[in-house]
């Protein structure tokens, strides 16, 4: 006996409670979150700096009476800050935007994509100004065995490696030559997933909280006050090319002092110089905006991010460069 077919009784639509899109959450981007942001009202200017020597040096004696304290001082110089201006649009058609199905919001579609690249772009500028080797004061390269001097073992091995150790080392340097010691420790995701692994890590806490090893455990651990996770991802192949994605920040490590905010007198490793006084920008120098193109017949949703990563003080930094296999 006919039967109605599944066609006939069933017209497919799209679903009003559910599409697929690939946006990375935005706590995936860490960009903003290493050094303290200074926002600005010009895109160019100068700061102050002071020699760090002048403010080490034993010179205090001993006074003796009626003569004049020993006294010295200490030289001025300035650094500059540039923010340059990246920019990035989407444009919604008006016959795609008669023609699209109620579900669909093309506009917050729009506003989503724009800012997902102009954040992928701000990652991959962090990591060439920051996260390299030839940046900091020291540079320390993971070897698969035999490290020599500013080596050390890859993390990875878990047999032979001792990254607490290269860790406190890192540390202690850092401390020797400024004064400071260190509170921030950047990891690439792959990074933080092998030292979740790693005995000498695992070992310490394995009577706690079920054996399981947190960010903020490693961070007590390390002696420092934040570990941060680099986990964004982006597509390293041109359109229409097959798919390539990556990490961005890779199999590294970064450990550094960052001032808990800007101030005078404050070093910090870094800055983010935002430049807040171009196109009603926020205090993070980002800004959105959608106006006509009616040569097109289209609405284009335009994104912009004015900043400048400024590397401050290199002797406030180590890298670690190829820290797991």
């Amino acid at each position: 006996m006919p039967q109605p077919t599944r066609s006939q009784v069933h017209v497919s639509v799209p679903l009003t409670n559910l599409s697929v899109a690939y946006i990375q959450s935005a706590s995936e981007f860490i960009a903003d979150k290493i050094f303290p942001n200074v926002p600005v009202d010009k895109q160019a200017d100068i700061y102050y700096t002071y020699p760090k020597n002048a403010w080490f040096r034993d010179e205090a004696q001993q006074r003796a009476p009626g003569t004049e304290s020993v006294g010295s001082g200490y030289g001025l110089a300035t650094d500059d800050y540039s923010c340059k201006v990246w920019a990035f649009h989407k444009d919604v058609d008006d016959q795609v935007r008669a023609n699209a199905d109620s579900v669909l919001n093309l506009d917050r579609d729009a506003n989503e994509f724009v800012m997902q690249r102009l954040m992928i772009r701000r990652e991959r500028q962090f990591v060439d100004t920051y996260f390299k080797a030839g940046v900091w004061g020291k540079d320390y390269a993971g070897v698969a065995a035999a490290p020599g001097a500013d080596q050390f073992i890859q993390w990875s091995d878990y047999t032979n490696s001792d990254p607490i150790t290269d860790v406190k080392n890192a540390r202690l340097y850092i401390k020797s030559i400024t004064g400071y010691r260190p509170n921030v420790l950047l990891l690439g995701e792959e990074v933080f997933e092998s030292l979740k692994q790693h005995p000498d890590i695992i070992d310490r806490y394995k009577y706690t909280q079920a054996g399981v090893v947190t960010v903020d455990l490693i961070a007590r651990l390390f002696e420092v006050d934040r570990i941060v996770i680099g986990g964004a991802i982006y597509a390293s192949n041109v359109e229409g090319a097959t798919d390539a994605f990556s990490f961005v920040y890779g199999k590294k490590a970064m450990l550094c002092y960052s001032a808990p905010r800007p101030s005078l007198l404050q070093p910090s490793a870094g800055y983010t110089f935002s430049w807040k006084g171009y196109l009603g920008n926020n205090a993070y120098g980002v800004a959105t905006k959608k106006f006509r193109m009616e040569q097109l017949e289209s609405d284009r949703i335009e994104g912009s991010m004015s900043f400048d990563q400024k590397l401050v003080a290199a002797d406030l930094g180590v890298f670690f460069e190829t820290a797991i296999a």
